[in-house]
Order: C-alpha cells, then sequence, then structure tokens
C-alpha cells in the first residue's frame, strides 16, 4: 500500500513497484483516513508511508495502520529537513521499521528504486518468516543457547530495521541509576544520528554523546556510533575510550556493529554484553562470536518482536546467544545478570 498525498509521488512509486513479479500493489491513498478504510478490507504487507499530510498526517496515524494492518511493516517516505527526520525518527520508535528519504525533483533514479524495491523486500520477507515462525514454533526444537558468560563493564547494542523501536522499549526499562556504560550501532542516515541520540537520550533518562576519538566512556552514560564510520574502543592511559574506523565492513554497513563488539570483547576481556536487536542481514555476527569467545554473554530479539530477524537470528541459530526473548525481556535479563554491582 502506497500512502502519500502526491499524486506523482504515488504514480512513480506504483510503476515502480509494478514492475517487479513477486510485488503488488494492492491500494494506494492519498489521505490517511482513505488509508485506515482501505486497511479494514485490504490484506498489506507493506505500507509506505508519507508523514506530512493534510488531515490526520501520517504520524498520527501510524499506530492506528500497525493495529488495523495486523501485522504490515510501516516504510517511513521522510523529507530530507531536519524537521523531516524529527518526524522520521519519532515513527520509528512508535513502530515503524525502516525509513527512506524522499528525493528531490529528478531524485527517483534506478539507484533509488533498487534501494527501496530492496527495503520493500526485506519487510515483505519479514512478514513472512513471522507467519512461519508461528505455524512452526511448537513443533521446531529450541535452539541451544549459549551460558551466561563474564559479569559485564560494559554493555553493547546494535541494532538496524526496526530497531529504534526495540531501542526504545529496551532502555526504558532499564533504570536511570544503572551504572554500567551503554554503547550503541543501529543503521542510519548520518544526518539522522543527532536527532536519533536525543531520543535515546529520553527514553533512558541518561546522557547520550557520539563517538570520537578520544571520548571517554563513562559510568551511566550512553555512547552512539556515529553514521559516517565504525565505533571502536580502546585503552589509552588506563581509559576506555572510542575511536572511529573507516574500513569496509564485511557486512556493508556504515556504521558497522562488528567492529564494536570486536574491540570491546578485547579491551574489556570479555566483560561485555552483547545485544542484537531486530536488523535484516547478520551484521554483528562475527563481533558477536568474538565477544562469546571472550567469555561475554550475547543476548537477542526474538522473531516474533523483530521486523527483520535477520541479525539476532544469526547468533540464535549458531547458539551464541544466551537468552532470545522480546525487547523488554531482554532489558529484565540484563538486569538479574548484573546484580547488585550496575547500581550507583
Amino acid at each position: 500500500m502506497i500512502v502519500d498525498d502526491s499524486l506523482t509521488v504515488r504514480t512513480v512509486f506504483s510503476r515502480m513497484i509494478q514492475r517487479e513479479g513477486d510485488m503488488e500493489i494492492v491500494a494506494t491513498a492519498g489521505t490517511a483516513e482513505r488509508a485506515l478504510m482501505e486497511l479494514r478490507s485490504t490484506e498489506v504487507d507493506v505500507i509506505l508511508l508519507d508523514l506530512e499530510m493534510p488531515g490526520m498526517g501520517g504520524l498520527e496515524a501510524l499506530p492506528k495502520m500497525l493495529e488495523t494492518s495486523g501485522g504490515a511493516q510501516v516504510l517511513v517516505v521522510s523529507s530530507l529537513t531536519a524537521e523531516g527526520a524529527e518526524h522520521t525518527l519519532t515513527a520509528l520508535s512508535m513502530g515503524a521499521a525502516d525509513t527512506m528519504l524522499k528525493p528531490r525533483p529528478g531524485g527517483f533514479n534506478d539507484d533509488y528504486r533498487d534501494s527501496l524495491l530492496g527495503k520493500i523486500r526485506a519487510l515483505g520477507s519479514g512478514v513472512a518468516e513471522k507467519e512461519a515462525e508461528a505455524n512452526t514454533a511448537a513443533a521446531a526444537p529450541s535452539p541451544r543457547k549459549a551460558r551466561i558468560g563474564k559479569r559485564p563493564q560494559v554493555i553493547a547494542i546494535g541494532a538496524s530495521t526496526g530497531g529504534i523501536h526495540a531501542l526504545n522499549l529496551f532502555l526504558r526499562k532499564i533504570p536511570a541509576n544503572f551504572d554500567l556504560p551503554i554503547l550503541i550501532t543501529q543503521h542510519l542516515p548520518a544526518s539522522f544520528i543527532s536527532v536519533f541520540a536525543k531520543q535515546m537520550e529520553m527514553a533512558a533518562g541518561r546522557k547520550a554523546v557520539l563517538a570520537d576519538e578520544g571520548v571517554e566512556i563513562t559510568k551511566g552514560s550512553i555512547v552512539i556510533a556515529p553514521g559516517h564510520g565504525h565505533m571502536i574502543v580502546r585503552k589509552s592511559a588506563g581509559r576506555f575510550v572510542t575511536g572511529l574506523a573507516y574500513h569496509p565492513a564485511k557486512s556493508g554497513c556504515t556504521p558497522s556493529v562488528d567492529p564494536m563488539f570486536e574491540t570491546l570483547a578485547e579491551v574489556y576481556d570479555g566483560h561485555v554484553t552483547g545485544v542484537l536487536l531486530s536488523g535484516m542481514g547478520r551484521d554483528g555476527t562475527d563481533g558477536a562470536q568474538a565477544i562469546a569467545n571472550a567469555g561475554g554473554t550475547i543476548l537477542a530479539q526474538d522473531a516474533a518482536t523483530s521486523a527483520v530477524w535477520g541479525m539476532p537470528r544469526a547468533v540464535a541459530e549458531n547458539g551464541v546467544a544466551a537468552a532470545v526473548l522480546p525487547p523488554e525481556g531482554l532489558a529484565e535479563k540484563l538486569l538479574t545478570m548484573v546484580g547488585a554491582d550496575a547500581w550507583r
């Protein structure tokens, strides 16, 4: 379903998608009100949603769309403005799965089309995987789980598609006086990172800073990977500090979760708990193995609550994860693991 008040945008998206044999446009709507009416009688897997529309608007309609559609994934098509970034991050925190920047006139080229179709396919496959998981969960054997490792001195979280909603649910379960530093790598365009950092501050009730060369990792803080490089961690003069790396990651992502996990495993000697939340692909898999090999612990989001069960699935199925739970359950598991030493 395409929901956008611009007839031109609806037409361009329709033409891009209709040429694909594995996709079908089941409805288009110029207003959120019309989209909600269509959702009552139309089965939809993926919704392309413009946020800035007359009438109800995309943000107001989003919770109703998620409820009415019965499991559809929402891809927010966002403007390039600062206000657009803020609205988009709000939508992602409310349950939208992913975002796509809306280009200026003339920007709907082949590269844009390929990126759009890739995101739609990933979200559509996530819907199909959830249905398959629900049908086979009772009969399938539970994957083996790793043991809880060393007591953590730092928490590291990796997330991608659907991860912002999961991060908000996870962080809101962590009390403000939880003392361990939290490092986050979230796949996002660089233009969204500053707004994302503010959102994480609000969710966690603590200060968030962007990683850079020499930024000290302090108790009770959140450190976030910037959009233009990988966050790495080293020890300098007895302090743990961040740095930035720019090498191509195996996953193709910038920032990538793997460099964060791998460097933390080494400098903290395995006293790390890594958390992998919703996201497509396998970014974080190698880093999670490094943490586990060093004696740390890996926690993973479950399939039922993930927009795309890719990144957490990889560690759940290979036996590296010690727990596979919804975001709130992962937070509760973490609090049980760390015990009284993590409180100010």
